[in-house]
C-alpha cells in the first residue's frame, strides 16, 4: 500500500451534490442559516452535540454557512429529504490530516429528519466519498455513551468502538463517558462489496 497516496487539498474544495435513495447531500448556502437555527436548538441536538452558549446568534449563523462552500480543507453537506427538499441536518468531514489520511466525522439531525434513516443514509453516502473520492484512510468520530440512537447509526454504517473516556463529559450533575469509533478504507471497502 502507497501511504504517500494523500488526498489532495483541493478534493476538499470540491462541494459535491450526493444522492441516495431518500436523502440528497448538498452543499450550504447562507438561506440554510434559519432552518440551521432551529435545528441546532432542538433539546436532542443540544445534549448530544453541544452546550448552548450566548455566543451562537442567528448571524453567527449566517455567516457560518455562507462560507461552507469556501473552506478548502473540510466538507460541510447539508442534508435534505430527497422526497422533499426539506433541510434536516448536516454532515461533516472536517480536521483533516494529510499524513495519516484521517478525517473526523460528525452529524445531526433535527426533529423532522429522525427515524427515517435518513441520518443513516447521510452518513453512508459522506463516509462513501470520503473513501472513494478524497482517498481517506480513516474515518474517526467521538459521541457521548448515552446517544444510543447515533451509536446504531454508526455500528450500522460499519464504525467500530475503539475506546470509552470514561466520564468524560459533566451532564445533569453526574458524567458521561465519550465513545470513540472508526472506520478504515478497507473495512468500507469488504463492507460495500458484499452489499452488491
Amino acid at each position: 500500500m502507497d501511504l504517500s497516496a494523500s488526498p489532495s487539498p483541493s478534493g476538499f474544495s470540491v462541494k459535491p451534490r450526493l444522492t441516495g435513495e431518500t436523502t440528497v447531500l448538498r452543499p450550504f448556502t447562507e438561506a440554510d442559516a434559519e432552518t440551521m437555527w432551529e435545528i441546532i436548538r432542538d433539546p436532542e441536538v443540544v445534549r448530544f452535540t453541544f452546550p448552548a452558549n450566548g455566543e451562537l446568534t442567528l448571524e453567527r449563523l449566517r455567516s457560518w454557512y455562507a462560507t461552507r462552500s469556501a473552506q478548502p480543507d473540510r466538507l460541510d453537506l447539508a442534508v435534505t429529504d430527497r422526497a422533499t427538499g426539506e433541510l434536516v441536518g448536516e454532515v461533516v468531514l472536517h480536521e483533516y490530516d494529510a499524513y495519516t489520511r484521517t478525517c473526523t466525522f460528525r452529524t445531526l439531525i433535527g426533529p423532522r429528519g429522525r427515524d427515517r434513516g435518513l441520518g443513516t443514509e447521510a452518513t453512508r453516502l459522506i463516509v462513501g466519498h470520503g473513501f472513494g473520492h478524497l482517498g481517506l484512510h480513516r474515518v474517526q468520530l467521538e459521541l457521548y455513551g448515552d446517544n444510543a440512537r447515533a451509536r446504531r447509526v454508526y455500528e450500522k454504517v460499519g464504525f467500530v468502538v475503539e475506546g470509552v473516556r470514561r466520564e468524560a463529559a459533566p451532564r445533569d450533575g453526574g458524567w458521561v463517558d465519550e465513545v470513540l469509533m472508526a472506520l478504515l478504507d478497507r473495512e468500507w471497502a469488504a463492507l460495500t462489496a458484499t452489499a452488491r
